[in-house]
C-alpha cells in the first residue's frame, strides 16, 4: 500500500505515530527555513512540515515540489503549535522524514481550490482537474450516499433491481430520440430510451411486482441548468397497487433520504395539492411553497371601470409583494421590461403601491378610485408597505406568467433559501391537453397513463368538454419549485389502452407499429400497476443546495450538448460510414 492513512484521517490521538500518506500537493510555502506542504486527497488535507535541520536531500526534494505533484511521504504525527480549526486535521501535522515523488505535474490551468480562478469553459475542458476540487468531490459523495440510501430502502421494501436495454425501438412521442444506426441491419436504427417506460410495464406483466433501477435515459432536446442529453432516473414500478400505495411507498423513500443523507426531517404526511389549485394559486404545476405571495384572481374587482386592458380579457390576477411599496419608478420600469421578455411573455405590468402612510399609488390611478384600489388590496391580502403586481390575459397563460413573476420576486427578496426544504405531491392532473393549432388532444403525461376511476364516464364520452374534465391517475413529487419525480397508475386493459390511442388520434396501424408489443402483452393477464420515476440528478442538486445539476454529474455536457473535454460529438471516418451504409449530405451554408 502506498499509504497507511488518508489525508483526512489523522487526529490529535494519532500524535506519535509513524505514518505514510500519498496525494497531491495543494500548495507549499517556506517560513523561517521550514517548508510547509498541504497534501490533498479526496478525504481532506494534511499539513506536512520539513524542518530546517532536516537532511539536505529532503529539503531539496521538498523545495522542488510544484502544485499537483503526486507524492508519498513518511513521517511522525506531531501536534501543531498553530492549530487550524477550519481543517478537520488542523490539530496535527506530519514531521516528514521521507518524500517520494510519484509523478510530476505541469502547472494546472486553474487553481485546484474550492474557489477556483478558472472560468466554466476552461474547467469543463479540464474536467478531470475540476473534479479534484472540494465542491465537486462533496457533490459526487452526496450523489453516492443518496444512491446507497435508495437501494437500501427499496431493497427493504421488496423491490428488485433489474436492468432494461439501451438499444430499443424509436417511438417518437414527446422529446426527440437519439438514434443509433445498425450495422447488421442496414438502413435500420435503434433508439436510446427516453425512459424504460414500456419495459417496466412489461416486467409487471411478467410478474416482477416490484422493480427499480437507477438508470441512464436520453432525450435530444434543448438544454438548460437542470437538463442534460443523458440523465439518470430512479425508475420504479409496482403491481397490484393504487395511487395511495405508490405515494406512501415513495414518500417513505424520500423521508429516509432526507433524514440519512442531509439530516433533515420532512413533514409526515407530505402535503398534497390538486393541479388546478397549484395553477390557480401559484401559476405552476411545480409550486415553491417555501414562501407565500400566492396568486389571487381580481377580475371581478377591476372590470367595468373603463380600463380597456382589463375589460377585454378573460382573467386578471395579482400577487402582493411584501415590503416592496418602496420600489422606485426606475425599479418598476425595469420590472415591466422583465415581464415583457419572451421567457415571460407579458405585454405590460400594472402595479399598486400601498404606502406606509395609508395612501395608494398606482399605474392605473386615473381609472380607479382609492376605494376601488383598496378593494383590490383586500382581495390579494396586501398590507401597508406591500406592492401589488397584476397581469392579465387568457386564464392559464396569465397564471403561468404570474407564477414566473412570483418566483422572480421570491429570488429578489431572498425568500428561496436552498437550506429550507418544502416537498409536496401534486395530484389530479388533466389527462389530456387540447391543442388549438392541430385541433387534437395530446397526453399531458404519456399515453399509458390511466384516467381516474371516477372519470371513466367522461373518458368514454365523445364530447370534447367531457374529455377536458378527465383527470389522470397521476402524481408529481415537487420540491422547492422543481419537479423531482412523477408517475401514474398505468392502463393495464387493452380496451382502455385502445380508447386512449383513439382519443390521441393514433391509428390502429400506428399503435400496432409503435406499441404492438405492449398492447399484445396486455392480453396475457396484465396486473393493475403503477409507478414513478425521480430525476436523480435533480434530486442530488437540490439536496446539495444547487440549481444546476452539472456539478453532480462526473462528466456532463455543456449547453450545446458537447463534451469539450473529449471533443464529442465528433465526425467519424468514411470506413465507419460505409459499414453503417450512411451517406452525409452537405451542411447548409450559414
Amino acid at each position: 500500500m502506498y499509504r497507511t492513512h488518508t489525508c483526512g484521517q489523522l487526529r490529535i490521538e494519532n500524535v506519535g505515530q509513524s505514518v505514510t500518506l500519498a496525494g497531491w500537493v495543494q500548495k507549499s510555502r517556506k517560513l523561517g527555513g521550514m517548508t510547509f506542504i498541504d497534501l490533498r486527497d479526496r478525504y481532506g488535507i494534511t499539513q506536512l512540515v520539513v524542518e530546517a535541520d532536516a537532511e539536505a536531500s529532503l529539503i531539496e526534494t521538498a523545495t522542488s515540489l510544484g502544485r499537483e505533484y503526486v507524492i508519498q511521504v513518511t513521517g511522525e504525527v506531531i501536534e501543531r503549535e498553530s492549530k487550524n480549526s477550519k481543517m478537520a486535521t488542523g490539530d496535527i501535522e506530519i514531521k516528514v522524514s521521507k518524500i517520494v515523488i510519484l509523478n510530476k505535474s505541469v502547472t494546472p490551468p486553474f487553481t485546484i481550490e474550492d474557489e477556483s480562478d478558472g472560468g466554466e469553459d476552461i474547467r469543463a475542458k479540464y474536467r478531470y482537474l475540476d473534479l479534484r476540487r472540494g465542491p465537486l468531490q462533496r457533490a459526487l459523495a452526496l450523489r453516492h450516499r443518496l444512491a446507497q440510501e435508495i437501494r437500501t430502502y427499496l431493497d427493504g421494501q421488496g423491490f428488485m433491481e433489474i436492468e432494461t436495454p439501451y438499444l430499443i425501438k424509436s417511438t417518437p412521442e414527446g422529446a426527440r430520440d437519439f438514434v443509433v444506426p445498425s450495422r447488421m441491419n442496414p438502413g435500420q436504427f435503434y433508439a436510446l430510451p427516453q425512459s424504460p417506460q414500456t419495459f417496466k410495464q412489461l416486467l409487471m406483466v411478467a410478474g416482477y411486482d416490484r422493480y427499480f433501477q437507477i438508470v441512464k435515459c436520453f432525450r435530444d432536446e434543448d438544454l438548460r441548468a437542470d437538463r442534460q442529453p443523458e440523465f439518470t432516473q430512479i425508475d420504479c414500478e409496482m403491481s397490484f397497487v393504487e395511487q395511495e400505495d405508490v405515494l406512501n411507498t415513495f414518500e417513505g423513500m424520500m423521508r429516509q433520504m432526507f433524514r440519512n443523507a442531509v439530516g433533515v426531517e420532512i413533514p409526515d404526511p407530505l402535503p398534497r395539492m390538486r393541479w388546478y389549485d397549484a395553477m390557480d394559486n401559484y401559476g405552476s404545476d411545480k409550486p415553491d411553497i417555501r414562501f407565500g405571495m400566492t396568486i389571487h384572481e381580481i377580475t371581478d374587482k377591476v372590470q367595468g371601470f373603463g380600463f380597456s386592458v382589463f375589460d377585454s380579457v378573460e382573467y386578471v390576477g395579482a400577487i402582493a409583494v411584501p415590503g416592496a411599496a418602496s420600489y422606485t419608478r426606475k425599479q418598476l420600469d425595469e420590472l415591466t421590461e422583465w415581464v415583457k421578455r419572451p421567457q415571460v411573455g407579458a405585454k405590460g405590468l400594472v402595479y399598486i403601491k400601498l404606502n406606509e402612510d395609508g395612501t395608494i399609488k398606482s399605474s392605473i390611478d386615473k381609472f380607479y378610485t382609492q376605494e376601488q384600489l383598496q378593494a383590490v388590496a383586500e382581495a390579494v391580502e396586501a398590507k401597508a408597505g406591500d406592492l401589488i403586481l397584476a397581469l392579465c390575459g387568457p386564464k392559464r397563460k396569465a397564471q403561468t406568467m404570474l407564477g414566473v413573476l412570483r418566483i422572480e420576486m421570491g429570488n429578489r427578496l431572498g425568500l428561496r433559501d436552498p437550506k429550507v426544504f418544502a416537498p409536496l405531491w401534486i395530484v389530479d392532473f388533466p389527462l389530456f391537453e387540447w391543442d388549438d393549432e392541430t385541433q387534437r388532444f395530446y397526453a399531458m403525461h404519456h399515453p399509458f397513463t390511466a384516467p381516474k376511476p371516477e372519470h371513466l364516464e367522461w373518458y368514454y364520452s365523445d364530447r370534447k368538454e367531457d374529455l377536458e374534465r378527465v383527470c389522470a391517475n397521476a402524481y408529481d413529487f415537487v420540491l422547492n419549485g422543481t419537479e423531482l419525480g412523477g408517475g401514474s397508475i398505468r392502463i393495464h386493459e387493452a380496451a382502455m389502452q385502445e380508447r386512449m390511442f383513439e382519443i390521441l388520434g393514433i391509428s390502429k396501424e400506428d399503435a400496432e407499429y409503435k406499441f404492438g408489443f405492449i398492447i399484445n402483452a396486455f392480453k396475457y393477464g396484465a396486473p393493475p400497476h403503477g409507478g414513478l420515476a425521480f430525476g436523480f440528478d435533480r434530486v442530488c442538486a437540490l439536496f446539495g443546495g444547487q440549481e444546476t445539476i452539472r456539478d453532480f454529474i462526473a462528466f456532463p455536457k455543456n449547453n450545446q450538448g458537447r463534451d469539450v473535454m473529449i471533443d464529442s460529438p465528433s465526425e467519424i471516418d468514411q470506413i465507419q460510414l460505409d459499414e453503417l451504409n450512411l451517406d452525409l449530405r452537405p451542411l447548409p451554408q450559414k
